[in-house]
Parts: C-alpha cells; sequence; structure tokens
C-alpha cells in the first residue's frame, strides 16, 4: 500500500444510506488502519428555507426504513412529529467544512448524524449545528458567523468539483486518491466484507 494513498468517502450528513454506512466504512478503516479518510461532501440539497413538501416527507422516510432493513442502522422517527423538516443539507455540509479547519471533520459529521438520526434534532437549522458545534469546543458566536460566509461555501465548492471530478453521482461513494490522481471504486451502500473487496481489486491493498 503506498502511504499516500487515501480513502475519499463521498456523503452527506444528512443521507440516510452514510448512515448505514457508518459500519462499512468503519470496516475498512480497521482492514486498513494505514490508510487516512477523506470526507467529500456531496451537498444533497441546497439551502432552503420552505418546509419539506408531503411527497418527500414520505420519500424520506421510507428510505429510513429502507436503510434500517437493508443495514441495521436504527432512526427515531420522532423527528417528523417534533421539527419542522426542510430538504436542505448544505448547512449541515458547511458546518463539517468549518469543523474540518479545527480537525475536527469526522467529529462533527457523525455528531449531526446522531443528532438528525437518533436525537430527533434538525441540522437544517443553524442553532441545532451552533450547538454540535459548541458541544466540540468550538466558539458557538464564530461559528455561526463562518456558517453563512462565502469562504465557507466556497470552500464546500471544491468539495462538489472532487465529488464530480471522481464521477460520484450517489452517497455514499467510496474512492481513492493517489498522487493527486482521483478514483472511484463504489458507489452505493454495500456489505463490509465487499467494500475490502473493491478496495483490493483496484489494487489498493
Amino acid at each position: 500500500m503506498h502511504s499516500d494513498t487515501r480513502i475519499l468517502y463521498i456523503a452527506d450528513p444528512m443521507c440516510s444510506w452514510c448512515w448505514g454506512f457508518a459500519p462499512v466504512l468503519a470496516h475498512l478503516e480497521a482492514a486498513f488502519p494505514s490508510v487516512a479518510v477523506e470526507i467529500v461532501l456531496g451537498g444533497l440539497a441546497p439551502d432552503s428555507d420552505q418546509p419539506m413538501e408531503d411527497a418527500t416527507r414520505a420519500y424520506i422516510q421510507q428510505a429510513w426504513r429502507d436503510v434500517h432493513a437493508r443495514s441495521g442502522a436504527e432512526f427515531n422517527f420522532d423527528f417528523w412529529e417534533q421539527c419542522a423538516p426542510r430538504r436542505s443539507t448544505y448547512p449541515a455540509c458547511r458546518a463539517v467544512v468549518i469543523a474540518r479547519r479545527f480537525g475536527l471533520e469526522r467529529a462533527m459529521f457523525e455528531a449531526i448524524q446522531r443528532a438528525y438520526y437518533l436525537q430527533a434534532r434538525n441540522p437544517s437549522e443553524a442553532e441545532t449545528l451552533a450547538n454540535l458545534a459548541a458541544a466540540l469546543g468550538l466558539d458557538r458566536d464564530d461559528f455561526l458567523l463562518a456558517l453563512q460566509a462565502e469562504d465557507t461555501q466556497a470552500e464546500l465548492e471544491v468539495d462538489f468539483q472532487k465529488r464530480r471530478k471522481l464521477g460520484a453521482h450517489s452517497f455514499p461513494s467510496l474512492g481513492a486518491e493517489q498522487n493527486g490522481q482521483l478514483q472511484l471504486l463504489h458507489s452505493g451502500w454495500c456489505e463490509p466484507q465487499e467494500i475490502v473487496k473493491y478496495w483490493e481489486q483496484k489494487g489498493h491493498a
């Protein structure tokens, strides 16, 4: 294994299949502990202050059921009664970008997932994200300013460009980067043992 090879995890913290994929990614990391993982943020849905339409609510709730059936991931459906959902994942993605500046990218990504899927908290809301940032030790006021800053969105767009260059059009996807070269390995959920095979078959073992 070349030491400069990185696993690229193309994902969105508000993608339910990415929540179900967490144990699969952990299995790959355990199999190749010397390989760094970089999250490439997908950006499922842009900023919106509009309530989620009924058809979209039904679609996402069914996706949660499908992910649970396939992966065993748990979901707290109280979210749909206690929150006012919006189809907007860019704020959550920008929160991960901000945390990345402090070496807390993975911690923020996973905190958003737990808040959304287990704690019935809404990561489309800036207040939710600010509370998660504060819990990670970030300054709450600075975080809220950064969440709306143009440079934060510009950093997120860099992730989007990398995703497009990889040809990753669905989440989760898995890629590799070595010597500046990008390679898409797999898109979609799969079993843990399968993901190791995908990595090995592409010559990264």
